[in-house]
C-alpha cells in the first residue's frame, strides 16, 4: 500500500481521485497523515534507548518498572508498544519454537570460530533507533569486521526492509561484496527480498542466534559508541542535521585510532589489507 502511495503525482494531469481509483487505494487513506508520538513518549522513548544501552536483557516489565521508579506514569501496554516502535527487545535464551513467520528464511550463524583476517570476510549490519529533539528516526550502519571500518550507512523514517536493502546495495557499489554478512533475525533480514539480494552476489548468509546479542558484537558496540559520543549530546533538530551530523561523525569514527584493533585506524586498516 505505502509503495503504492508513492505513486501518486499530486501535481499530475490525472486527479488524485482517478489515481487513486486506478492504484486502488482508498483516497482517505492517502490523505491521512499519522499524528506523532507525544512529548512525553519520546523522553520515555529516549530514556528507554539509553537504559537498553546499559542494561540489553530489560524487558517490557523491567522497562516499566524503571519508568516507574523515575516517576512517570506508565503501564506495560504503553511501554510494550514504545519499545516495538523503537525495534528493541530484550536479550534472553529463548526456546527453539520455530514460532517465526518467515522461518523459512532464516539462516545459521557461521561467525563461530571462524578466523577473521582480511577485509570484506565478514561484513554485519544493523538497524537501531535514534532520538532527535522531535521526533526520531532509524540508522542503518555496516561495518566490515577485520578493520572495524563502516562501509555503508543511512536513515529512514520506518523499519522497513528496503531502506535497509538500499544501505547493502550502496556498500557493495562502493567496496565491493563481502564474503559473509551477517545480520540478527528481524523481519528486514528474513524475507525473500533480502536473501535473493544476497544470493545475487554470492555472499554468504549468517544470521544471530534467537537472544544472542553477542553474535553481532561488533556493529552493537558501535550503537555504544556512536550513541554516546554523538547523538545524545547533539540532539538534531531535523533528520537533514542528523543526516550531516553523523556523516560527519562516521568520518571522524573510520579515521580514528581505535584500541579494540591495536591502535589502527580503521581507514587505514581497511585500505592496507
Amino acid at each position: 500500500m505505502k509503495e503504492r502511495q508513492t505513486l501518486i503525482d499530486s501535481c499530475g494531469k490525472l486527479s488524485i481521485r482517478k489515481q487513486c481509483s486506478i492504484l486502488s487505494i482508498n483516497r482517505s487513506s492517502f490523505y491521512y497523515k499519522p499524528k506523532g508520538e507525544s512529548n512525553e513518549n519520546l523522553l520515555l522513548m529516549e530514556l528507554m534507548d539509553k537504559h537498553y544501552l546499559k542494561y540489553p536483557t530489560c524487558g517490557v516489565l523491567s522497562m516499566t518498572d524503571y519508568l516507574t521508579d523515575l516517576g512517570f506514569k506508565v503501564n506495560i501496554k504503553r511501554v510494550r508498544r514504545l519499545l516495538r516502535k523503537m525495534g528493541l527487545e530484550a536479550i534472553y535464551r529463548k526456546k527453539n519454537l520455530s514460532k517465526l513467520g518467515q522461518a523459512q528464511w532464516v539462516h545459521p550463524y557461521l561467525l563461530k570460530g571462524l578466523q577473521i583476517v582480511r577485509r570484506n570476510q565478514v561484513w554485519e549490519i544493523d538497524i537501531t533507533y535514534i532520538p532527535m529533539k522531535k521526533g526520531f528516526l532509524y540508522l542503518t550502519a555496516i561495518i566490515d569486521v577485520y578493520s572495524r571500518f563502516i562501509v555503508g550507512w543511512g536513515i529512514s523514517n520506518t523499519l522497513s526492509s528496503d531502506p535497509v536493502h538500499n544501505v547493502l546495495k550502496e556498500a557493495i557499489g562502493s567496496y565491493g561484496s563481502p564474503e559473509i554478512i551477517n545480520s540478527d533475525q528481524g523481519s528486514q533480514f528474513t524475507c525473500k527480498e533480502w536473501i535473493k539480494l544476497l544470493n545475487t552476489h554470492d555472499i554468504q548468509i549468517s544470521m544471530d542466534g534467537k537472544g544472542r546479542a553477542v553474535d553481532n558484537i561488533y556493529i552493537e558496540r558501535f550503537w555504544r559508541t556512536i550513541k554516546y559520543d554523538y547523538v545524545y549530546l547533539n540532539p538534531a533538530e531535523d533528520g537533514l542535521a542528523l543526516y550531516q551530523g553523523i556523516k560527519e561523525y562516521i568520518l571522524y569514527y573510520n579515521r580514528k585510532r581505535h584500541q579494540g584493533i591495536g591502535r589502527e585506524k580503521p581507514c587505514n586498516l581497511y585500505r592496507a589489507a
